[in-house]
C-alpha cells in the first residue's frame, strides 16, 4: 500500500494541537481562582469538566467512526472544540469555563479515537512504532510550549503599546482577563484545522482487531477478570497523578512560595511537560535493557522522592523537583498500558478501549486534591498523590504479564563481539 506522508504530517500536527489545547489548564488555574473568586474545590471542577469528556465520548466516537468515517469525525471534533473555545472567549465566567472545557474535551476525545488507526494506515504498519514515538514527542513538545505561549501573551497584553494581532486581542480581551487571549488563539487554531481537514482526502482505514470496539458481552467478560480491574485502577491512578500535579503546580508555587503564576508558575508547568518528554526518550532505551516492571518500580520511587522534595523543600528545590516528577512519571503510561494488554490472552481491542476510558482519572483526582486543599491546605491536599503513586508502584510487584518486554542481553552481546 502506498504511504501517505502528507496524512502522517497532518496527524503529527493534530497531536500537537490536542496537546496544546489540553495541557494549558494547569497554568490558568491560579488566574481563574483569582478572577472568579473560586475555592480549590470549584477550581478542581475545571479539569473534571475536561477529562470527564473522555469518559463520555470515547466509546460513542468509536461507534460513530464506523458510520461516518475519519474525515467527518475529525471535522466535527474541531467544530466542537471551536465552539467551546469561542464560548469562553466571548462569555468569560466560571460556568462558561466548565462548559467550554467539556466541549473542548469532547473534541479531543473524538480525535484520539481516529488518529492512531489513521497513523498506522498512512505511515505503514512497519513504521508504526517509530511514528507513534514521534507523535508522543510532538505531543510533549506542545505541552511544553503551551504554558510558555500563555505567559508570553499575558505579558504582551500588559504592555502599553499594542499593534497588529496584539492590538486586536487587546480590543477583544477584558483588561483583567488577559489569559482569555489564549482561547481566542484556540478559536483561530480550531477554525484553521476545520478548513485544512475539509480540503484533505483521507485513505481508507481498516481497523485491526485491537482497534475495534467489542460487544457489551466482551466488556462484561473482561470486568469479571480481577487483573483487568487492577490495571484499570492503575491507569486511573496514573492519569490522575499526572493531571493532579500539572494542574496544581502553579497554584502551589503561588500559595507557598509567592511566585507569579503567569511567569514562574507557567514556566515550571512547561518544564514538567518538557522533562516528561525527555524522560520518555530515556525510558525507551531502558525498556530495551531492563524488565519493564523494574523500570516502573525505579522511576516511581524516584517520582515519590521528587514529589516529597517539591512539597516540603524551599523555593529553589520546588522549582526543580516538580519538573523532575514529570521526568520520572514519563514511563508510567506506556508500561502500565503494555503490561495490561500483555496480561490478558484475548479481547485486546476492548481492553485497550477500557484503558483509554480510565483517563477519567484525570477528571477526578484534581478536584479531590482541591477538596482536601480547602479543608486542610493545598500541600495536604497533594498528599493524596502518595496514594496514587503508591498504587502505581505496586504494579511493578504484582504484574505477571503473559509476555515480558523483549530486552537486549548486553553481556551476551559483548561476549559475541
Amino acid at each position: 500500500m502506498k504511504r501517505n506522508y502528507y496524512i502522517v504530517a497532518l496527524i503529527m500536527l493534530i497531536f500537537f494541537v490536542i496537546s496544546f489545547l489540553t495541557n494549558v489548564i494547569g497554568p490558568l488555574i491560579p488566574d481563574i481562582i483569582k478572577v472568579f473568586k473560586l475555592s480549590y474545590t470549584m477550581a478542581g471542577v475545571l479539569p473534571l469538566a475536561f477529562f470527564i469528556a473522555y469518559g463520555v465520548m470515547s466509546v460513542p466516537s468509536a461507534i460513530m467512526l464506523e458510520t461516518f468515517k475519519e474525515k467527518k469525525i475529525m471535522v466535527a471534533a474541531f467544530i466542537v472544540a471551536f465552539l467551546g473555545s469561542l464560548l469562553l472567549a466571548t462569555v468569560p465566567n466560571y460556568l462558561s469555563a466548565i462548559v467550554s472545557l467539556f466541549l473542548i474535551g469532547c473534541g479531543m476525545a473524538m480525535l484520539q479515537v481516529v488518529i492512531n488507526p489513521l497513523l498506522r494506515t498512512s505511515g505503514g504498519e512497519e513504521n508504526y512504532a517509530f511514528t507513534s514515538v514521534l507523535a508522543q514527542l510532538i505531543f510533549g513538545l506542545a505541552s511544553f510550549l503551551s504554558p510558555l505561549v500563555y505567559s508570553y501573551m499575558v505579558k504582551a497584553l500588559k504592555e502599553d503599546n499594542h499593534g497588529g494581532i496584539m492590538g486586536l486581542l487587546h480590543s477583544l480581551v477584558p483588561e483583567n482577563l488577559p489569559w482569555i487571549s489564549l482561547y481566542w488563539l484556540f478559536v483561530v487554531i480550531c477554525l484553521a484545522m476545520v478548513i485544512l481537514l475539509a480540503f484533505t482526502k483521507f485513505p481508507k482505514v481498516e481497523l485491526k482487531e485491537d482497534e475495534q470496539v467489542g460487544s457489551l458481552q466482551t466488556h462484561f467478560a473482561l470486568f469479571k477478570q480481577p487483573i483487568v480491574i487492577l490495571f484499570l485502577v492503575a491507569m486511573f491512578c496514573y492519569v490522575g497523578t499526572e493531571q493532579g500535579i500539572a494542574n496544581w503546580i502553579s497554584q502551589f508555587l503561588n500559595t507557598y512560595h509567592g511566585l507569579d503564576p503567569q511567569t514562574k508558575g507557567a514556566d515550571t508547568v512547561a518544564y514538567f511537560w518538557g522533562l516528561m518528554t525527555a524522560g520518555g526518550i530515556l525510558g525507551l532505551f531502558l525498556l530495551k535493557v531492563m524488565d519493564s516492571r523494574k523500570v516502573l518500580i525505579g522511576f516511581t520511587i524516584l517520582a515519590l522522592i521528587c514529589l516529597t522534595a517539591a512539597l516540603f523543600g524551599p523555593t529553589n528545590v520546588a522549582l526543580i523537583a516538580f519538573p523532575l516528577v514529570g521526568f520520572f512519571a514519563s514511563v508510567m503510561y506506556p508500561i502500565i498500558f503494555s503490561l495490561a494488554l500483555n496480561s490478558v490472552s484475548k479481547d485486546h481491542g476492548s481492553f485497550a478501549g477500557l484503558l483509554v476510558t480510565a483517563i477519567i482519572g484525570g477528571a477526578l483526582i484534581p478536584p479531590v486534591i482541591g477538596l482536601l486543599g480547602d479543608a486542610f491546605g493545598l500541600r495536604a491536599g497533594m498528599f493524596f498523590l502518595y496514594i496514587t503513586l503508591g498504587y502505581i508502584l505496586s504494579v511493578g510487584f504484582w504484574a505477571k504479564p503473559l509476555i515480558t518486554n523483549k530486552t537486549i542481553d548486553i553481556k551476551k552481546k559483548t561476549a559475541n563481539e
